[in-house]
This record gives C-alpha cells, structure tokens and sequence, in this order.
C-alpha cells in the first residue's frame, strides 16, 4: 500500500518516527507522501524524504497558512521542486470552514502554487474544506487546454486548442476528501483523484461510503493525514501510516473487492500520480 498523504513531519509523531516507520513496513506500506503546510515543515518534510527510503515529499502552504506566504517563498518551493524526492506541489487549497485567512489571499495561494505546480510539471495535494465551488472554479481555469502560438487576431487566425493530453500536466489529488459522490465526479471531471481517509471508515460517514462505491478504481488513492483522522476503532487516538491498511480494508468492503486487489490498484494510482518508483503495475 502507498500512505497517499500524511504529515510525518508533525510533532506528534517525530519522536518516534523510526517505530512509526517500522510499524507502516510492518503493515505493508511501502511509500508514504509527507506534505508540507508551509515553508518550515515543507523543510522538515524534504529532510525526511532524504533519511527514510520510503518517505517522499510535497512541498507548499496550506490554505491556513496563506496570509503568512511570500513571493519569494515560491523560489524556495520552486527550488525544492527539483529535487529528485519532492513529487508533489502541496499542501494547497481552499479552506473556508476556519478560514483563518481571508479567502481571497487563499486563491490568490492557491493560483500561485498551481502555477508552479505547471511550471515544475508535478502534481498538486489540495485540501478542501467547504470550498467546493470556490475551488472547482480556480481548478477548471488551471486545468482548461493551453491555447497553441498562433495567427494573432490582427492577423485573421486565432490560437487552436492543444489536442487531448498535450501542454503542461495539470493533475493533482483532493486529499482526505469529504464531500458527496457529485462533487467527486467534479473534481474527476478537472483531473483530480480522489484520496479517502480515516473518515469512511466511521460508521455515520453514509455520503463518503458512497464515494468510496462510485469513484472509478483507476482515480482512486488512500491515505492516513496522520497524525489525523485515525480510522474506526483507532478514532480519537493519534494516526499513522500503519494504519492505511484499516481504511483501505473498509474501502475494499464498500467496494466488494479483495483488500489485495484494492491496495495494489491504489498503489498503482499513487505510483502513477506521482512518479513513485514502485514495484506495482
């Protein structure tokens, strides 16, 4: 299994972290993505990929963090980007349930980071949080097709549209998703997976179990955001990537599908979305 998103880099979990990785081996996890949230544990988060073999990286500033964001903090992450363990452009997005900053310097973030994302050609972790249409909106300008160079209009032309697939990758994840099965078909319908967490597994969690059932296997990952949102029974207790495998078993259970089948197909995804160098098809 791949731990698609977690913050390894929390204190709650860095004082033990070599238990904590050794238990995730234990369970079968064989990559874990850290995120930062902005640019000191975006740092710690770089420094972990480079000390744990199976521990990657994203880099970027949570929408809570957005009124601290510089400019030049985007050299830095820009920087960062290069290196050969940074595989996603992240923690980002919109979060309008705290909105501990003003909503529009999260766009304005959020815009900011996409374009790196694009520049870089790595994915994006986005968080949501009652923000759906807001995000959606930022995400169908991103992911809209590069018009190609062309005749200007003074000419008598106008740029054609790249055919499918062409231009900077635009592709990304809606981490710890927790919305309804139509806003997942939106968010698929701009190039985003869909990554569940601890969440389905509760049992009042009725809407996101139906995601769970609807979501096309291939756009489909699984994650912990440990130290967060520990599965049932664990709920209230700290998480950790160890147990990805207890909602990936429930997830497999909503599905109808062996948990082996479930957890090599996610892997894959995660494999595929972020260029992990994974033994999986």
């Amino acid at each position: 299994m791949v731990d698609a998103h977690a913050h390894l880099e929390d204190p709650r979990l860095t004082d033990d972290l070599d238990a904590v990785i050794a238990r995730a081996h234990a369970a079968g996890v064989i990559a874990i993505v850290t995120a930062g949230g902005d640019l000191e544990s975006s740092a710690r988060a770089v420094r972990l990929a480079e000390t744990y073999p199976a521990v990657y990286a994203a880099v970027g500033y949570h929408p809570h963090e957005a009124s601290r964001f510089q400019p030049g903090g985007l050299d830095q992450l820009r920087a960062w980007c290069a290196h050969p363990k940074v595989v996603a452009v992240g923690e980002i997005g919109l979060d309008f349930y705290y909105d501990r900053s003003p909503r529009e310097v999260q766009r304005r973030v959020l815009e900011a980071h996409l374009g790196l994302a694009s520049e870089v050609g790595l994915p994006v972790v986005v968080h949501c949080r009652e923000a759906g249409a807001a995000l959606l909106e930022v995400l169908r300008a991103w992911s809209a097709p590069t018009p190609f160079p062309g005749p200007s209009p003074e000419q008598g032309g106008e740029a054609a549209a790249l055919p499918s697939g062409a231009g900077p990758a635009r592709r990304g994840m809606i981490h710890c998703f927790s919305g309804d099965a139509d806003l997942a078909c939106r968010f698929l319908a701009v190039g985003m997976d869909i990554s569940l967490a601890g969440p389905v597994t509760f049992t009042n969690a009725r809407e996101l179990q139906e995601v769970a059932r609807a979501v096309p296997l291939d756009a489909l990952l699984v994650e912990t955001d440990s130290p967060y949102l520990a599965p049932h029974p664990h709920r209230g207790q700290r998480n950790e990537p160890a147990l990805v495998a207890v909602t990936a078993r429930r997830v497999a259970e909503l599905r109808g599908m062996d948990f082996p089948a479930l957890a090599q197909a996610t892997s894959a995804n995660a494999a595929r979305l972020f260029g992990l160098p994974l033994p999986v098809p």
